[in-house]
């Protein structure tokens, strides 16, 4: 959590030269306003003709901040953990499927989405699964959330190349943030 060792880190991977540069040690239990400092600072420095990796950090708010400051990959095991647990991510922000209101609703998780998953099931049918703690309920959730994921990089992709990132991430944020403040329990 050091700006100066890292400074140093990062001065002598230069100097041996990669292909790209990863940054780690930033999801271990520090907080959020840390791992961003911290990217933030390292992030610019990093070569711009490489790939700039963050290790094992991403839940869609903080992806979009990780790209605008300079990180083009990261990993992370969210979709699938959340998956497990019952916790769909949507473009209105996160739905935990096993809550009694969707015992009954026969809308799909999301319903602008082109997943395997909303295309032939509904919440009340997952909210069974997960009800009957049937292993069928997590791997639909993990196709769902996995699918949400490569959507939101396709997206944020397409906003890069067409010079307007910034718009779209006001955007995003502003749906799938204002749903997320009334259900800020699911976490």
């Amino acid at each position: 959590m050091h700006e100066h060792l890292r400074d140093i880190s990062l001065t002598g991977l230069k100097q041996i030269g990669f292909d790209g540069y990863a940054v780690g040690g930033l999801s271990v239990g520090e907080t959020k306003e840390d791992m961003f400092r911290i990217v933030e600072h390292i992030a610019p420095q990093m070569p711009a003709d490489r790939p700039r990796y963050l290790m094992g950090v991403g839940l869609p708010e903080d992806i979009l901040a990780y790209v605008e400051a300079g990180v083009d990959m990261s990993d992370c095991i969210i979709p699938t953990k959340y998956a497990r647990s019952g916790i769909l991510f949507t473009q209105v922000g996160r739905m935990r499927i096993t809550r009694r209101n969707y015992r009954r609703d026969k809308f799909p998780v999301d319903t602008n989405c082109a997943c395997y998953t909303c295309a032939h099931y509904t919440r009340a049918y997952l909210h069974h699964l997960f009800q009957a703690d049937e292993i069928l309920g997590q791997m639909l959730a993990t196709l769902h959330n996995v699918h949400f994921y490569l959507k939101l990089m396709d997206d944020i992709r397409s906003a890069l190349a067409a010079g307007r990132f910034g718009a779209f991430k006001r955007q995003f944020l502003a749906e799938y943030l204002r749903e997320e403040k009334k259900t800020r329990h699911v976490r």
